[in-house]
């Protein structure tokens, strides 16, 4: 009796993580539903070494990159990047509007929990937020128990969209 639940139990458990992984929306979509049905041609920014010395400081880690892809029209953007949650990449797509977030999506999501943090109410808290000079958002955001490293995330990657984002628009 107690090998039947185990083996249930073990069985549940395996379900759980892979649910919690998926596509919800590919990259392209995203972008064509940020422009409103238009799917502006892909710009490159090339880094320079004091932008990823930056870049590593926003996301608390070092930023290899040489150039990242995204999409402007009418000033505003659209940024893909992947984060690290806990052990796997998340995919994170965020579009800014007036210096701000207007929306920002979990595209993909590799991590066995934590998926939380694609639903609308949590996304929804980076909606009007900015940074401020030290690259910090304008608002809190709350976390989620049990997906504390997914949410540190989505934070690391709205400041960086939000600072990229000035850095292709605002000119020297």
């Amino acid at each position: 009796m107690n090998k039947i639940f185990f083996t249930m139990l073990l069985f549940c458990c395996l379900q759980c993580s892979v649910l919690a992984k998926g596509v919800y929306q590919t990259s392209e979509q995203f972008i064509v539903h940020a422009f409103n049905g238009d799917m502006p041609s892909a710009k490159v920014l090339w880094l320079s070494k004091e932008d990823k010395l930056l870049i590593a400081e926003i996301m608390q880690h070092k930023f290899n990159r040489l150039r990242l892809r995204y999409w402007l029209k009418d000033n505003e953007t659209v940024w893909v990047l992947d984060e690290i949650g806990k052990e796997k990449p998340i995919t994170i797509g965020v579009h800014i509007s007036k210096n701000m977030i207007a929306e920002l999506k979990v595209l993909a999501f590799r991590e066995s929990r934590g998926d939380e943090v694609r639903h609308e109410f949590f996304t929804s808290q980076f909606r009007a937020a900015s940074i401020d000079d030290k690259n910090k958002l304008s608002q809190h955001i709350d976390g989620i128990t049990g997906a504390t490293m997914s949410v540190r995330a989505l934070t690391k990657v709205a400041r960086l969209a939000l600072w990229l984002h000035k850095k292709v628009l605002i000119p020297k």
